[in-house]
């Protein structure tokens, strides 16, 4: 039974993964990578990613729809909360002020944490309410495309 249990998990992050992959974010899967990317000047939008209903249901599809717009930031990346935990205790080093929280997305600023969504915001709310707050975001530090 553990086995199956397993491979589903397996699955199940592997989904997520290609989920967020494929609307465009880069996978940050090292310390290394996170602090090279993350010292970068410029924005960079973070989505830290986990396999909770409300990250498959919300987070994703939000993150995702949300890029259909004028304005970006000049890097979309993602941590995968539980799975690559060195990738995502690097990060949250960057959210200074906020607690861990997964699924959230940050946007991070030469380095310095601008805001960000908390799961708080996410859980229970409908998906067009998140692409909205991240959209407000864009447009306040992106570029546009």
């Amino acid at each position: 039974m553990e086995m199956d249990f397993n491979l589903y998990m397996n699955q199940v992050v592997d989904t997520a993964r290609q989920e967020i992959e494929s609307a465009g974010y880069e996978q940050l899967r090292t310390a290394e990578a996170v602090q090279a990317t993350l010292d970068k000047p410029g924005t960079t939008f973070v989505m830290v990613n986990s396999v909770c209903g409300c990250a498959g249901g919300i987070a994703r599809p939000a993150a995702a729809h949300a890029l259909h717009y004028d304005k970006l930031p000049d890097r979309l990346v993602t941590v995968f909360a539980g799975q690559d935990k060195e990738a995502t205790a690097k990060a949250r080093e960057y959210f200074e002020g906020y607690p861990p929280s997964s699924p959230s997305f940050a946007l991070v600023k030469d380095g310095k944490v601008v805001t960000m969504i908390e799961r708080h915001e996410i859980e229970g709310h409908d998906p067009m309410s998140v692409i909205t707050s991240i959209q407000a975001l864009f447009e306040e530090h992106g570029e546009e495309r």
